[in-house]
Formats: C-alpha cells, structure tokens, sequence
C-alpha cells in the first residue's frame, strides 16, 4: 500500500510539473507580454490596497485591526489567489470546459481527469498577485517589526491552506455546470465575492454574514483567518485553517467526479501539441 501511495504521489508531482513547466515556457514566448500583464496586476493591487492606507491614516484602529495587519491579510489572500490561479489556471475556466465538451481530451488519456484539467493552464497576471502578495508580507514584517521562523512557517501554511479553500470553492461551484448548465456567470460572481469579502477584517460581520464566510462564501478562510493565525499561533485557529481546506477541496472532488458521471461528450476532435 505504501509503495503504490509512493508511485501515485511521484506520478501525479511529476505530471504537474512537466504541466507547469510548459505553461511556463508557453507564456515566454511573448516575454513583454507576460511581464507587463505581471506588473499591471501588481500596481492594480497596490491600487487598491491605497485606500486602506488613506482609511488606517484616518483611523488608526477598527475593531483590533491596524494597517499592518491589513498588509498582511493582503500579503496572505494575493499569494493564496495567485498560485491558486496561475498553477491551476483552469480553475477559472472550468465551467466553459465542461459546458463546451471540452473534457473529452483528458478523459481520453490514463491521468487523472481533475487534476489534468486544472494545471493545464495558468494564468499569466496571476504572477502578479503572487509577487504582490509576496511583498505586502514583507513590508507588514517591517512595519511591525515583529518576524521570526515560526511566522515565516506559519504563513507558508497559511497561503496553502488558503489556496485549497480557493481551487476547492472554484471546483465545487463550476462543477453545478454538470447539473445546472454552463455556469460561466455564478462563476465570476463568485471569484468577485470570495476576493472582494476576504480582503476585509472579519470582525466587521458578526451574525449570519460570518457564518456566510465560513460556509457558502469561504471568505474568512482565505483571508482574516490565515491572516490571525500568521500574527499568533494557535491550536484552534490551525484546526479550522485545515479543516476548512480539507472539506473544501474534498467536496470539491466528490462533486466533480459525481457530476463527471453526468457528463456529455462534446464529440470534438482536439489535437493538443
């Protein structure tokens, strides 16, 4: 048993690999390209991290949360969102995939159908985030004056904890696209929700709108969250970072695969170079 987990774990890294490797190569190929959409999507970011700048020279305090602490609820949800979308890129893309037929080509071949799908695309402005999100952990590191190994580990399992609630919660709602149709427009409502509400501290909501950010909009668990448990360990703050990765991604897979039972061959020829 322990040999085949070996062989599957080894088999699955290096498919996702030689797929990054060439999604890599492919977006340098048009090198300028790649960069400005890199840069553009890290001044967009700064952009908007502006006005909590303007909001925290205000007011320098809401509810317990202070500028840098905003800087590293950024620095945790622009990493989680970026690799999320740049190493699985068909995250974003998996409703028109399925709506379209499209899934033909990776059943047709011995990987696994889930997986396959999502590395075989990245997103190249999702570099962006990444690098942004990298330099707001620093600068909030700075300004508080407070680092240590511990907070670097912390955050390294903050980010991936963060990223399998977000691939997950992508996965689950487009998978409805087996059931519902093509369900391209719940998808970008619901990017726009879980980026929009994670870049908030979660001592604004109280009530029903938390229980909403820990359930049917995973907000709390890709920002304010990971966000608390970089500032300060704790045991209860690390059980719920993953748990929450755990169900999401988990239903994520059992809804894909029990929706891939339902699925209708596009009866498209595709030649993949």
């Amino acid at each position: 048993l322990f040999s085949s987990l070996l062989f599957s774990s080894l088999l699955f890294s290096s498919l996702l690999f030689s797929l990054w490797k060439t999604n890599l190569l492919s977006a340098m190929e048009y090198r300028v390209a790649f960069l400005l959409q890199v840069f553009g999507m890290m001044l967009n970011n700064a952009f908007y991290f502006l006005f909590w700048v303007i909001f925290f020279d205000r007011f320098e305090k809401v509810n317990g949360w202070a500028l840098e602490d905003m800087l590293l609820l950024f620095g945790v949800v622009a990493v989680a969102f970026g690799a999320a979308t740049y190493l699985f890129g068909n995250a974003l893309h998996l409703a028109g995939i399925i709506a379209n037929g499209e899934l033909d080509y990776y059943l047709s071949l011995p990987k696994p159908v889930l997986l396959h799908v999502l590395a075989s695309r990245s997103v190249a402005s999702s570099a962006g985030d990444f690098l942004y999100g990298i330099f707001s952990f620093v600068v909030a590191v700075v300004v508080s004056g407070e680092f240590s190994a511990g907070m670097l580990a912390r955050y390294v399992l903050a980010c991936l904890a963060a990223m399998a609630v977000v691939v997950g919660f992508l996965v689950l709602v487009q998978s409805l696209t087996f059931w519902i149709g093509n369900a391209s427009l719940l998808t970008g409502n619901a990017v726009n929700a879980i980026i929009t509400f994670s870049l908030y501290p979660i001592t604004l909501f109280d009530g029903t709108a938390k229980l909403l950010l820990f359930t049917v909009i995973p907000a709390a668990f890709v920002g304010a969250l990971p966000a608390q448990f970089v500032r300060a360990f704790d045991w209860a703050s690390l059980g719920q970072l993953l748990l929450g990765a755990t169900v999401f991604l988990g239903l994520a897979i059992v809804v894909f695969y029990r929706g891939l039972r339902r699925y209708e061959s596009g009866s498209a020829i595709q030649v993949r170079m």
